[in-house]
């Protein structure tokens, strides 16, 4: 069992335990290189690419200042294991920028802070959802390898504060894609949006590890989840469920695509039918939202209500009024005993819900390790 998300930090960034999903390649036990396969900053691997390396070792010591430095469109940023504590945002001027684990296991490149939507800001007011991520990627034709992406606030350690939001990863551009990375956190831990109400950001992520309680996966991108890991928290500051809800689409009422989930889990560290798979988010910057979520081929473990996995967030805007739907999931939390609160689609309507429909000519899956 990983370990829970309060201590990861305490160990070291090359640390063997630690929590998420198994590295993608085995990791190269005192590996003499920091940058392993990818060059170094004396026999770079393009012109574009810039080193990061806390001790020094690289082009620059911080994953901030590297995208400083990588003005303009197709850098790549090979990143050295290391926990790098800082805020980070890519513009949308940095498209078809890249980030790169070094080490080749997401375990080790962390890249997290500690802001949420209640901390105040040094001048003034709070920072917002949007404003408590630790990474904000704007930019088009975004890819991450190996990475974890964490906000390690907690909200036993700020009971002053109310606005609990504190997201790990904010991602709006289109063509966004991560491969076998993490995101930890609590609340709204990973925020799968897009620029605006009107435009439609395809987003893809495979083989990724996604932890937290309360809208854990949410916005209104038209992504694609496969093989990835859900794992629902527990939580000693509620008497009782439901704890909270792993995802929140919010999409938006013109986009025909949502959330696909496929081929993947979701675990739970909590006690059975604590969690509820999905409520539908209808924002008041866009109450003509129509949520969107397709679950398949996905197995649900007994932290999921199996009786009444949906909820409704708003009254006005009733679960059973958006785009909820379920196909040939396996698991305690996927057992059908009440058929009008799973709605499932038909043979016919699943083979129209694949990646390729989500992300039409766009194949992130093809893309070299």
């Amino acid at each position: 069992m990983p370990l829970s998300r309060r201590r990861f930090l305490t160990l070291t960034a090359g640390a063997g335990a630690a929590l998420g999903a198994s590295p993608a390649h085995a990791r190269a036990a005192g590996r003499p290189r920091p940058f392993g396969r990818y060059g170094s900053p004396a026999a770079r691997l393009t012109p574009g690419t810039l080193y990061v390396h806390p001790g020094g070792a690289g082009d620059v010591t911080t994953v901030r200042d590297a995208v400083a430095a990588a003005d303009g469109t197709g850098h790549t940023l090979v990143i050295a294991p290391g926990t790098y504590r800082e805020t980070v945002a890519v513009d949308r001027t940095r498209t078809a920028m890249t980030w790169i684990g070094a080490s080749e296991d997401p375990r080790d490149v962390v890249v997290v802070y500690d802001n949420a939507a209640g901390t105040p800001k040094p001048g003034g007011g709070t920072h917002g959802t949007t404003g408590s991520a630790t990474t904000t990627v704007q930019a088009d034709g975004f890819t991450a390898r190996f990475i974890t992406f964490a906000n390690d606030w907690l909200r036993a350690g700020h009971p002053d504060i109310t606005g609990t939001q504190a997201v790990a990863l904010k991602v709006q551009g289109d063509r966004s894609a991560f491969h076998h990375c993490r995101f930890l956190g609590h609340q709204d831990t990973l925020y799968a949006d897009s620029m605006a109400l009107g435009t439609f950001a395809r987003q893809y992520f495979t083989h990724c590890y996604a932890e937290g309680d309360v809208d854990f996966v949410f916005g209104r991108a038209s992504a694609v989840f496969e093989q990835c890991h859900f794992r629902t928290l527990s939580r000693t500051d509620l008497a009782g469920a439901p704890y909270g809800f792993v995802f929140a689409p919010s999409t938006a009422g013109a986009n025909p695509l949502g959330y696909l989930v496929t081929r993947s889990r979701v675990s739970s560290e909590a006690p059975d039918g604590s969690y509820k798979l999905a409520r539908p988010w209808v924002p008041s910057s866009d109450t003509t939202a129509r949520p969107m979520l397709t679950v398949r081929d996905t197995r649900l473990g007994p932290g999921i209500d199996a009786v009444a996995p949906y909820a409704t967030m708003s009254d006005a805007y009733p679960w059973q009024a958006q785009r909820f739907a379920e196909y040939r999931n396996s698991g305690p939390g996927a057992v059908v005993t009440v058929p009008a609160n799973r709605p499932q689609l038909t043979a016919r309507q699943a083979r129209s819900a694949t990646r390729g429909a989500w992300l039409g000519d766009w194949e992130p899956w093809k893309e070299a390790g």
